[in-house]
């Protein structure tokens, strides 16, 4: 299944096969998704300089005022 035989080989070198099978590479996706996280949380993007949790928590601060305001005008034409 591997398409490489350079990455066959680095695979198969990569330590804990025999202890630990497929989920001795857990660690690593574990470093990667921490890293990931890192970037989101302190990365700014060019034009706002916004990060991407910045932009969330602008959004779904939005996304909530627009129900409230949805919610008032239902109650005020009910009236």
């Amino acid at each position: 299944m591997v398409y490489s035989r350079k990455l066959q080989e680095l695979l198969n070198k990569w330590p804990g096969k025999a202890t630990f099978g497929i989920y001795r590479f857990l660690p690593l996706f574990f470093l990667v998704g921490a890293g990931l996280e890192w970037v989101m949380i302190n990365a700014r993007v060019a034009p706002g300089r916004e990060t991407f949790y910045d932009v969330y928590r602008r959004k779904e601060s939005e996304r909530r005022y627009a129900e409230a305001n949805q919610k008032l005008e239902s109650v005020s034409q009910e009236s």
